[in-house]
């Protein structure tokens, strides 16, 4: 794990938190507000997240709920609000770990060792998916097609990334719009209908007839990955 999110609207919080994570040789980028946090992850794809509550615009809750529709990345919620219902409520919106302020920097460094290891050893993303037309890479960030790679712009990477983490779900217009473009975005399926077009251009064998990028009309799109081969000892 190399890449750390610090989302606190407490600057003095977050530069303790950036330093003491950098000089142990994470990557640290940092929020103030939950929009920003959300805008972050999506474009910078933390490998856990530091995450406080009281934040203003978007509510960290609000931030976790977010995550989750789209990413396992572990989070540790660092917040002052010491209520078993606020725990509860953190930890059943999808948050890994829930510290309180004031905290003691050495505890929290060992709960963002203890959600490595679990984050580690979970195995809970392929990180290849094939296709008869395609292989998607998740690892290296590529897309093969016909033994050669297929140049996606981030923009369509993003989205088939996104597609292909939630294989066989259906992601809607705002979820996609808001992880791929930022959280000031929902409602410009326009975008979605050209960056599609594009990637089943590139991707699909018939793109008038799509076979792995599928539409729902008015709702979003779903990739819908191959049925595994037979077993032959059956």
């Amino acid at each position: 794990m190399s890449r750390v999110l610090v989302v606190d609207d407490e600057p003095q919080i977050r530069r303790a938190l950036v330093s003491n994570l950098t000089v142990r040789g994470y990557e640290v980028d940092q929020a103030g507000t939950g929009e920003e946090a959300l805008d972050l992850a999506a474009h910078r794809r933390p490998d856990l997240v530091i995450l406080d509550l009281g934040l203003p615009g978007i509510d960290g809750i609000e931030v976790v709920r977010g995550l989750r529709g789209w990413t396992t990345v572990p989070i540790i919620v660092l917040s002052v609000r010491d209520s078993e219902a606020a725990k509860v409520e953190a930890l059943d919106a999808g948050a890994d770990d829930y510290v309180t302020k004031p905290f003691g920097m050495g505890e929290l460094l060992a709960r963002i060792r203890a959600a490595e290891r679990r984050h580690g050893s979970a195995g809970d993303e392929a990180p290849t998916v094939v296709t008869p037309d395609f292989t998607v890479d998740l690892s290296a960030h590529m897309v093969t097609k016909d033994g050669a790679e297929v140049r996606l712009t981030p923009t369509e990477w993003s989205l088939v990334e996104l597609l292909v983490r939630n294989s066989g779900k259906l992601v809607a217009h705002r979820q996609l719009l808001q992880d791929v473009w930022g959280p000031g975005y929902g409602t410009e399926t326009n975008y979605l209908r050209v960056y599609m077009a594009q990637i089943r251009r590139k991707l699909e064998r018939d793109p008038a007839h799509p076979r792995w990028f599928l539409t729902e009309p008015g709702i979003g799109f779903r990739f819908v990955a191959p049925a595994p081969a037979p077993d032959p000892s059956d």
